[in-house]
């Protein structure tokens, strides 16, 4: 609204307009023309805005007036000097995220900015483990996706490509591929654009095929879809079938997606591992939790097929859990653990999570569309005390992950979860044996 009341600036549909305060805008109405719109920035100026606004959003916003005890006022006049010293962006990033750590407290978060563009081409990968073997490179293992997930581009398993673990890249677009080099530098500028691989199942070019493969920018969403797969694979073998593994990413979209699609699927197992490691948090994931509690209240019979008995509720998992957390999972990865032991679900095993439960929110953007995160909400526990944050959730079962078992292929936390899940397996099945029909009508006299 502008100083004299009179008029409006709106933006709608991303078209910003001027129209008088007294008529509701359609959109469209007054728009403004900015596509010549050139604006003269001092650096120096903004840098200084930008810092006085982020030392006033935790002067307005902090979830607590105390500061954690830091004298805010004299934070400032510590860290406002060093503004002097600032010579680019990055900079004043640095000395914002200095400011904010006196506060000793987390989800306090710094970034972007107006930045000059550094992207370079990009490089190109094939979703797969290369090896070297002599003066070539061996495919060891290709990342699939399972085949089954959309959204995850596996470029070496699209249909007809004639490329297997084992086979050898001896050349990319006709340059060479030898392990003197770096098995990537051929791969630069190559994302998202057809180019052509030399593939033999022998480390020579005699009889070798040429297949056209599309290289992606990033294989981490097929190679933590195998690990996922891999330890669901890993637990019904070693459980013989009784357990099921579900994996919580987090606790926003990926991480409901994640539980619902192998909670519900693997309905029929006695009991779960509920791996939350390296959970990247979201909100509270008080639905995981209830879900995960839910008690068997009765049967309805099934006189149709093999007759087993339909549950009540419908779908749920009735034996134990154990839930799996590391020092690499907060937020809301602290919260999920933190209920899962109030509701007394099952054991935790790992190590103490990270230890950051302060939840952010509407912090406003930077003027140079920067961000600047202020906690807004603390977390109490029943007893009215503050809770988890700075402190996290302790494991019931403590176990360590060291680098050489992990190298090696091993994971010492999913398999003393497997064994505690194993030792909580009840003797009897709960689904129970349908009984004698029952008899309610009057004996006939005949």
């Amino acid at each position: 609204v502008s100083h004299s009341g009179e008029q409006v600036l709106y933006q709608a549909m991303g078209q910003w307009g001027i129209v008088p305060a007294a008529q509701p805008p359609s959109p469209g109405d007054g728009a403004l023309d900015l596509s010549g719109l050139q604006m003269q920035v001092n650096p120096r100026a903004e840098w200084q805005q930008i810092f006085d606004d982020a030392w006033r959003f935790n002067r307005d916003y902090l979830y607590v007036d105390n500061y954690h005890g830091a004298d805010w006022d004299e934070v400032r006049a510590l860290y406002e000097p060093w503004l002097d010293h600032v010579h680019h962006r990055a900079d004043l990033n640095y000395v914002l995220a200095l400011m904010i750590g006196e506060l000793s407290l987390g989800h306090t978060y710094v970034g972007g900015g107006d930045i000059p563009d550094g992207d370079g081409p990009g490089t190109g990968l094939l979703g797969a483990d290369l090896v070297a073997d002599g003066d070539r490179y061996r495919i060891e293992r290709i990342y699939d996706g399972e085949q089954w997930n959309p959204g995850l581009n596996a470029p070496l398993r699209t249909p007809g490509m004639d490329v297997g673990a084992g086979d050898y890249i001896l050349a990319v677009e006709g340059r060479e591929l030898t392990t003197d080099m770096n098995p990537y530098a051929p791969f630069e500028g190559t994302v998202g654009r057809p180019i052509t691989l030399l593939i033999n199942d022998e480390p020579t070019t005699e009889g070798a095929r040429e297949i056209t493969v599309e290289p992606v920018a990033s294989e981490a969403g097929l190679r933590t879809r195998a690990w996922v797969e891999d330890n669901r694979r890993y637990v019904e073998e070693q459980s013989d079938g009784a357990l099921g593994y579900v994996y919580v990413p987090n606790t926003a979209q990926a991480g409901y997606e994640s539980f619902n699609r192998y909670y519900f699927a693997q309905q029929d197992r006695s009991g779960m591992v509920i791996d939350e490691r390296f959970n990247g948090g979201g909100s509270a994931a008080d639905y995981m939790v209830d879900i995960m509690a839910r008690e068997l209240h009765g049967f309805f019979n099934n006189p149709i097929g093999d007759r087993t008995p339909f549950t009540t509720p419908g779908a749920g998992v009735w034996g134990p859990k154990v839930m799996i957390a590391n020092e690499a999972a907060g937020s809301g990865g602290d919260l999920l653990p933190y209920m899962f032991r109030r509701m007394e679900i099952g054991p935790i095993v790992g190590r103490r999570t990270w230890g950051g439960l302060v939840g952010i929110w509407d912090t406003p953007p930077l003027i140079d569309g920067g961000f600047f995160t202020v906690p807004r909400g603390g977390f109490l526990d029943l007893d009215g005390n503050w809770a988890v944050e700075n402190e996290g959730v302790a494991p019931d079962i403590p176990v360590v992950q060291t680098p050489r078992e992990v190298i090696e292929g091993g994971d010492p936390q999913l398999d003393r979860a497997i064994e505690e899940a194993m030792m909580r397996l009840p003797e009897d099945d709960p689904i129970i044996e349908e009984p004698a029909p029952p008899v309610r009508a009057p004996r006939s006299n005949q």
